[in-house]
């Protein structure tokens, strides 16, 4: 990690953190988020990513973005996973498991098919 020396040094640091991201994203054929806040660890986030990245490396999946977040704000639902296939609408699915993890890769991920009895209902 380059040295910060200066406000501007953090600016120039956070702009190509951005840029970076960015591009990574435009060339993504999907991202998938985690949500990994307290009360989602405590419910198996941890696991449910696991079980993600296994899945995209067992399937030998590329173009797919993974990362992690903070608190969804719906505790009751955690742990939850969004999904979005280029551009298009996300979903969000709540309490999953590994196992419902890996539906989502295989369906929503791979066969463009929201797991509609796994998303969070609102």
């Amino acid at each position: 990690m380059p040295e910060i020396r200066s406000l501007e040094d953090l600016r120039r640091l956070k702009d190509e953190y951005v840029e970076n991201r960015q591009a990574r994203m435009a060339a993504s054929h999907a991202q998938v988020v985690v949500g990994m806040g307290t009360c989602g660890i405590a419910a198996g986030a941890q696991e449910a990513l696991r079980a993600i990245l296994d899945a995209i490396e067992e399937e030998d999946l590329s173009g797919i973005v993974v990362s992690k977040t903070g608190c969804a704000g719906a505790c009751e639902w955690e742990p939850c996973v969004e999904v979005s296939i280029g551009g298009g609408p996300r979903a969000t699915y709540g309490k999953v498991s590994p196992e419902k993890a890996r539906q989502i890769i295989r369906e929503h991920v791979m066969g463009s098919r929201v797991v509609q009895e796994l998303v969070i209902p609102g």
